[in-house]
């Protein structure tokens, strides 16, 4: 590839593109609701959740200094991050508190983006944090579904016109964003059962000496604040 291509690569995904009209953020984020509340389309739809979630885990592991040993995703819609290093202190901490807070987190990191016009830049971003997570997914199924989700970014980052571009993004972060909130209340109403006793909450509680309903009180706060910031800034970036 000569200079000049690599010049205009670049320009492309840094450039900015045009904000969509109200009423497109307005469907997108419609459609973004009807995945995430159904239950038979969101068992489907939550694979994507669960990649940001243990995506989140293996991230801050890897900064807080832990090795990452691999990551599985399961058809059941869970996953199991496997990292190495002190059992207790503050990078195991704050590992296990990144999974339930790392979809919205990265929602919110998408709405900034598109409430400045990098749309491209969003797409190409969240497909190369896929492969990066792919050299780290550990079992067949987890493969399929990061390369399945991968591939449909770039098939759309390369095949579509930028109007499909940002009707994709911005549905992308909606999801990103309505599907963050739903995995916290489907803890609560499991740990309300007596279920999931070994849940991110319950290891924090452990690893902090903090009741987990405290951290799932965290959980809600970080999920809430995500959603109205980010579900703002999508809706002041749009046209007038």
């Amino acid at each position: 590839m000569e200079i000049a291509d690599i010049g205009e690569l670049w320009d492309r995904v840094t450039g900015t593109q045009p904000a969509p009209e109200l009423w497109l953020v307005l469907a997108t984020a419609a459609v973004a609701l009807a995945v995430v509340t159904p239950y038979g389309v969101w068992r489907v739809a939550r694979n994507t959740i669960t990649i940001a979630h243990e995506g989140g885990h293996g991230l801050v592991a890897l900064l807080t200094g832990r090795k990452l040993e691999g990551i599985r995703l399961h058809s059941d819609t869970s996953g199991l991050t496997v990292s190495r290093g002190r059992p207790t202190g503050l990078g195991m901490i704050l590992t296990a508190a990144a999974g339930y807070t790392a979809p919205s987190l990265l929602g919110l990191g998408g709405a900034a983006l598109l409430a400045s016009g990098r749309i491209t830049a969003l797409l190409w971003g969240a497909t190369a944090l896929l492969l990066a997570l792919l050299v780290m997914v550990r079992n067949a199924y987890g493969m399929l579904t990061v390369l399945l989700t991968g591939a449909l970014f770039i098939l759309v980052s390369w095949l579509t016109d930028p109007e499909v571009q940002a009707a994709f993004a911005y549905g992308v972060v909606w999801f990103l964003l309505l599907g963050g909130v739903r995995p916290v209340w489907e803890l609560q109403a499991k740990r309300r059962r007596g279920g999931a006793g070994d849940s991110d909450a319950d290891q924090l509680a452990r690893l902090t000496r903090m009741p987990a309903l405290i951290w799932l009180l965290f959980f809600h706060a970080v999920v809430l604040a995500c959603l109205i910031a980010g579900g703002g800034s999508l809706l002041d970036a749009a046209a007038p």
